[in-house]
């Protein structure tokens, strides 16, 4: 029996198991110990049930102790964001309205973790439809303070050691943001690469997937085995996926160029999330370039809403309609302000969308990466607002891989990443330049 084994990232505890030294029962029951010790103040888990969780690894280990063929994610227990469709699970999608919601179906998603063996350890907390509103997920590093959202639950549930991975959804920042509010590595790879099918549609231009773990290694392992043409997602191509464990894994074999975007709201940086970045940028020196761009840029933060507003009430209309008086005082603003937008600027919204997509395909062939905050500073105290995600809005909205690294601590001791961001459909690449950022900073000096 490995000690807290539960503190093992899952690349670690598949090389375990690969040896003997451990089983999947035995990572299982300390995770759930982990979770039965901590999430009384967390409340990061909104669907668990252990006595299910343990017979899933009892025979993950079974099948291996009898030498069948074991897939990618063998025994390590994974979470799955609570708008993710499970047959033998609730699926509440973060409101009353869907409290205890069953489907006969998995998500494409779950179907691929199940095929990889993965073990499928409950449901984590998400904000209301996973929108704007905060449920009860607070940060593993103070409970005063929020987890961000709306994939909280599946944030704070690695963060915690309750998990090795978890799984969440990005329709504007909700997967980059929380990782960074609770020292996470976070990775969204390029929209399409993860099948949407079996999900809580709030977007269908914006929604993507994303994944939680605590190494480059683990979120790049984890995005490999989710990843698939589908041809039941709109957004889904048909063409083969980048190798994101392999990327993960190699050195970059020049230094890779960076850039970093001085855009007009990085005022809204705390001092220590700037000092921070400067400290980066000045350690990974030259390969940084500072650049002043067109003030179009920025504008996309309201092309991103619009898109988003609209959509949500258009495709969420009917539970907007049966359901008003159970929706919160936070998300029904934002409802009444999305029927108001016209056919006419939705669809220039998209067009806009689509210039911006076409922009960062030509911008990619200087650059490897931009370099950028992934939120505005520490995870701000809990309360109905989750916390900023303008400065994960942009990239959403192009559809572009971004990951989010742990590399600073705020002034309270709360922690603060650092986001880079690659071109689409090269996300191995990314990964690769975000290795190589993270050999960068262990190599500089205290």
């Amino acid at each position: 029996m490995i000690k807290d084994a539960y503190k093992l990232t899952a690349s670690e505890a598949l090389a375990l198991f690969a040896s003997g030294k451990l089983t999947s029962v035995e990572l299982v029951k300390s995770c759930l110990g982990q979770i039965t010790a901590t999430d009384h103040d967390i409340h990061a888990w909104v669907y668990l049930d252990p006595n299910a969780v343990i017979a899933q690894a009892a025979e993950c280990d079974r099948i291996r102790k009898a030498g069948l063929a074991t897939g990618p994610l063998h025994g390590i227990p994974v979470a799955l964001k609570d708008i993710i469709d499970t047959a033998d699970m609730p699926t509440g999608r973060g409101t009353p309205i869907f409290k205890g919601r069953r489907t006969e179906e998995d998500a494409r998603l779950v179907e691929l973790l199940r095929q990889a063996g993965a073990v499928i350890i409950g449901k984590t907390v998400t904000t209301e439809l996973a929108f704007v509103h905060a449920n009860e997920t607070r940060n593993p590093h103070n409970p005063a303070h929020t987890p961000g959202g709306s994939s909280s639950g599946s944030a704070a549930a690695v963060a915690a050691h309750h998990v090795p991975l978890a799984v969440g959804t990005q329709t504007n920042g909700s997967v980059i943001r929380p990782a960074s509010f609770c020292g996470t590595f976070g990775f969204k790879p390029t929209r399409g690469v993860i099948s949407r099918t079996g999900l809580l549609q709030t977007s269908d231009s914006l929604d993507q997937v994303g994944c939680f773990g605590r190494s480059l290694a683990d979120v790049a392992l984890l995005t490999d085995v989710i990843s698939g043409y589908d041809g039941r997602d709109s957004t889904s191509f048909a063409r083969p996926r980048p190798a994101m464990a392999e990327g993960a894994a190699q050195d970059a074999p020049v230094p890779p160029a960076l850039v970093w975007f001085d855009l007009p709201f990085n005022d809204r940086l705390s001092d220590a999330a700037r000092d921070g970045l400067d400290a980066v940028m000045d350690i990974l020196g030259p390969q940084v370039a500072r650049m002043q761009p067109a003030d179009t840029l920025s504008s996309l933060v309201a092309v991103q809403a619009r898109i988003h507003e609209y959509e949500i009430c258009a495709q969420q209309a009917d539970v907007f309609e049966e359901h008003w008086d159970r929706i919160s005082d936070t998300l029904k603003p934002v409802i009444e302000r999305g029927r108001k937008i016209t056919l006419a600027e939705y669809e220039d919204a998209l067009a806009v969308k689509a210039s911006a997509e076409a922009f960062f395909h030509d911008f990619f062939t200087e650059y490897d990466a931009i370099i950028a905050p992934s939120a505005a500073g520490e995870a701000p105290l809990f309360g109905p607002n989750t916390g900023d995600p303008i400065f994960c809005t942009l990239w959403t909205l192009a559809g572009l891989p971004c990951v989010t690294l742990p590399l600073l601590v705020g002034d309270t001791g709360l922690p603060i990443g650092v986001q880079l961001i690659g071109p689409a459909e090269k996300d191995n690449r990314l990964l690769r330049t975000a290795r190589w950022v993270q050999t960068q900073m262990a190599k500089a000096p205290e």
